[in-house]
């Protein structure tokens, strides 16, 4: 069987092969967002496909990432940050751009336009035959809105026995391991980056330690980031993360009791079916 773990890479065999071998989709999310003048304006996205590919190497298959179609209005630099402007300028864009007037739709729209769109994708992936279903994350505030299409789509599927669906994020399953866990740009991040790829982060375009960095920032100045530090974390947040997902495959009927398709950690406490 190959090693290639990305289902659009694949040839039929080889997709069927791996899906039959263990049945799970990771499905990585994200946006195109501002992350500081050092850093890819896709770094959420590609967080959440490495950590896809991660993921798969335990088992399972990883899918193409979705870069669009959330809120604009939501959870963005360039909407929300208190340096927007900063960030519009750099740009060398109108910071209206970013304004609700500007959209077509309402937030409330995009919100449930997201929402109806992950899970039409999760309805999708299940018609490919897989079991469990992981929506990964990169955009920290995509985390809920994955959480409700998962719950809309285990819904339609408890009395079918379908197609389990989980949402998660990387830094959530680190929180107790390091302080600087989660961030915006910074060290965190731009660690993650550099593991993917160093030539995506140039450090040297921040400015000295002690001055404003514009749209980013965490416990961990990025100036400290480092690429085995970011394929550390990578790796350990794809351990839990695959082995939750494992649990649900291999004990569906525990996650299809009313209000339990979310819960994590039941692995710890022994619960199987």
């Amino acid at each position: 069987m190959t090693n290639e773990t990305r289902y659009h890479l694949l040839r039929p065999a080889e997709a069927v092969a791996r899906r039959v071998a263990c049945p799970i989709a990771y499905i990585p999310i994200g946006t195109l967002e501002w992350h500081g003048v050092h850093n890819p304006l896709g770094a959420d996205t590609l967080q959440a496909e490495r950590l896809s590919v991660l993921c798969a190497g335990c088992g399972g298959l990883a899918f193409p990432p979705l870069y669009y179609g959330e809120s604009r209005t939501e959870g963005l630099m360039e909407s929300n940050a208190a340096d927007k402007d900063e960030i519009a300028a750099q740009m060398q864009l109108d910071p209206d751009n970013f304004t609700p007037e500007y959209f077509l739709f309402s937030e409330a729209e995009q919100t449930e336009n997201y929402q109806r769109l992950l899970a039409h994708m999760l309805n999708q992936v299940e018609t490919l035959g897989f079991e469990v279903a992981v929506i990964l994350a990169g955009h920290y505030p995509l985390v809920d809105h994955a959480r409700a299409a998962a719950l809309l789509h285990n819904k339609r599927v408890r009395k079918s026995r379908g197609m389990l669906a989980w949402a998660t994020s990387d830094y959530l399953h680190l929180l107790e391991q390091y302080a600087c866990a989660g961030d915006h740009g910074g060290g965190w991040e731009t660690s993650h980056c550099m593991a993917i790829d160093a030539g995506l982060v140039d450090l040297s375009l921040l400015p000295p330690k002690g001055e404003k960095i514009i749209g980013a920032g965490g416990r961990m100045d990025p100036r400290d980031a480092d690429a085995a530090f970011g394929a550390k974390i990578f790796a350990e947040a794809a351990e839990i993360i695959s082995r939750e997902a494992r649990h649900r495959l291999e004990n569906k009927r525990l996650y299809q009791s009313h209000g339990r398709s979310l819960t994590e950690k039941l692995y710890e406490s022994g619960h199987e079916i």
